[in-house]
């Protein structure tokens, strides 16, 4: 009898141990809380960059104000994660400032700020090495600046300026809106709003200059106006989101290295007629979708990718919940978008199914003017 309750006992251990091995396992497989920073434009109830929380269950909670800064309308994070870098949106002279930060927990402890080259700069890059390239707007040019192992800012390296090509009506003259290095890292694509070109070159890392390739622009469909650009995971296709035809270019290398113009996509449902005015584009870290948002429709364009030819088919439009999105994200683990809707003071997480691409809405969060999400 005693050898009986002896067995029942250690089973009883036993099964009480897989219990609690099973429960450390569930709980590993939780999402993390993931905090991100948002830029905004300045005035009115927004000082600069706040802090943001995405629960595991997509809710959201703001942490608070990071920094003081004037308009900072785009956000980027030095590789290593220490350093934050931001454009101050203005026109003080002709140009507009670059600014650094240092971060330190939910704070951003600002280091340094030189000028931007140009008015208005609204979207900056930054290299491994810390080179960075800041598309200035109003200013029509590319600022080249350098940011060091301690956080500050060089003044500006180099400008490369954009001359108009195609006048479209209100855009006749250079709009530079984004920029981003590619292939080993020196070579960049700019997407020009206003010459509505792609402009392509190499980034000269011991004369700190760009020097332009052959050739040096691509011309995109008539009245496009060519705003942000993302490659997909495998590097032969480049997407092009353009702001003024509401539609995606799928942009492709040839043979002989060089890019050409493929199919475009509308971002719009069927029948609407209404103004429209594209902002961002994003792909899914796998590839097989790819989103945008329409300012005006308000809604999140999602695309299919076919992963033989890279054509995008539409799976349908999310509506952002709020007037005007701007920057939007994918969660690092790619299982939530963020939306910005700046005119609506809000920020919108949907959760993202990985086999269709659709979205659900999940939650909304006040935000003052938020133009720029930063995970």
């Amino acid at each position: 009898m005693k050898i009986k309750i002896l067995i029942i006992a250690l089973f009883a251990l036993v099964s009480c141990k897989e219990k609690k091995k099973e429960t450390v396992v569930e709980s590993e497989e939780i999402t993390p809380v993931q905090k991100f920073y948002v830029g905004t434009y300045t005035g009115e109830d927004s000082k600069g960059i706040y802090r943001y929380a995405l629960h595991a269950d997509g809710s959201l909670e703001q942490i608070g104000l990071s920094s003081v800064s004037n308009n900072p309308s785009f956000l980027i994070k030095s590789s290593d994660g220490n350093y934050l870098i931001a454009v101050n949106e203005l026109d003080e002279d002709g140009t507009g400032y670059v600014e650094s930060f240092k971060v330190e927990g939910d704070k951003l402890q600002s280091l340094s700020k030189s000028i931007s080259g140009g008015a208005h700069p609204c979207h900056i890059v930054v290299t491994k090495g810390g080179h960075i390239l800041v598309s200035n707007y109003t200013g029509g040019n590319v600022g080249l600046l350098k940011l060091d192992a301690t956080g500050k800012l060089s003044d500006l390296l180099f400008l490369e300026e954009h001359t108009g090509n195609e006048k479209i009506e209100g855009q006749d003259v250079s709009h530079a809106h984004s920029a981003q290095f590619y292939g080993d890292g020196k070579d960049i694509l700019v997407a020009d709003l206003g010459t509505n070109e792609l402009w392509f070159s190499t980034l000269d890392t011991e004369s700190n200059k760009l020097v332009s390739a052959k050739p040096q622009k691509l011309l995109m469909e008539k009245g496009a106006g060519p705003r942000h650009t993302v490659f997909h995971p495998n590097q032969k296709w480049l997407y092009v989101v353009n702001e003024l035809n509401a539609t995606i270019t799928r942009v492709a290398k040839n043979k002989n290295g060089f890019f050409g113009k493929k199919e475009s996509i509308s971002t719009l449902p069927e029948g609407y007629n209404e103004d429209n005015f594209c902002a961002d584009i994003h792909i899914s870290s796998d590839g097989k979708f790819v989103y945008a948002s329409n300012r005006g429709h308000n809604s999140i364009g999602i695309f299919s990718v076919n992963q033989k030819t890279g054509e995008l088919s539409s799976v349908g439009n999310e509506s952002t919940r709020g007037d005007w999105p701007r920057n939007f994200s994918l969660s690092p683990n790619g299982d939530f978008l963020l939306v910005a809707n700046q005119n609506t003071n809000n920020i919108v997480s949907f959760k993202r199914n990985s086999e269709t691409g659709l979205l659900t809405f999940v939650a909304e969060i006040e935000a003052p003017k938020p133009v720029c999400i930063l995970f």
